[in-house]
């Protein structure tokens, strides 16, 4: 069975490889070429932000990495380093959402109970820190996967890209322990 782990600062190049992986194998139905190319310059990637505070995680098998995902205690909601411009500041669980972060799954593991694997371990982690509600911005192969964990839809959001594209995404949220629907 795939190990599930934290990330660490020398998984970050297999972390890339399995967002482009992810990325192009799983939004080809829901984006255009250009889009995804452009999300995979602009949005897409590693947040290292995440694997230095320990929220990051992956499962791997046989040594490839073959699912991430993770938690965030922070002010960003999505995108990878080469998206994030300012300081990422700490969010207070007591009137904040924690986000989840940066799921991705290899597509020949895809709808194989990985994602919720990760998220079990998000929530439990992010519940541990005294976070009680969760938000997300999902891209649109994710919806399925987080309307069947419990997430609701706060409302479509176009993310525009430097290039003159946009992403169209969706705003989600749920609280932290209700009990999600198998997909």
């Amino acid at each position: 069975m795939p190990t599930l782990r934290t990330a660490r600062p020398g998984d970050v190049p297999a972390i890339r490889d399995l967002i482009v992986q992810s990325v192009r194998g799983l939004s080809v139905s829901v984006y255009s070429p250009a889009q995804i190319e452009s999300a995979l310059t602009y949005i897409f990637g590693v947040d290292t932000q995440l694997i230095a505070d320990g929220t990051y995680y992956i499962i791997v098998d046989a040594d490839a990495v073959v699912a991430a995902g993770g938690w965030s205690g922070r002010q960003t909601l999505f995108g990878g380093d080469q998206h994030k411009g300012e300081a990422d500041l700490t969010i207070d669980p007591a009137t904040s959402p924690a986000r989840i972060r940066a799921f991705f799954v290899h597509p020949a593991w895809a709808r194989r109970g990985l994602a919720r694997r990760i998220y079990a371990a998000c929530e439990a982690a992010a519940a541990a820190a005294g976070f009680r509600r969760f938000e997300l911005m999902a891209t649109l192969p994710g919806v399925p996967l987080y309307r069947a964990l419990g997430f609701v839809e706060l409302e479509p959001v176009s993310v525009p890209l430097p290039d003159g594209l946009t992403l169209p995404c969706i705003h989600m949220q749920r609280p932290m322990g209700v009990v999600s629907r198998e997909s």
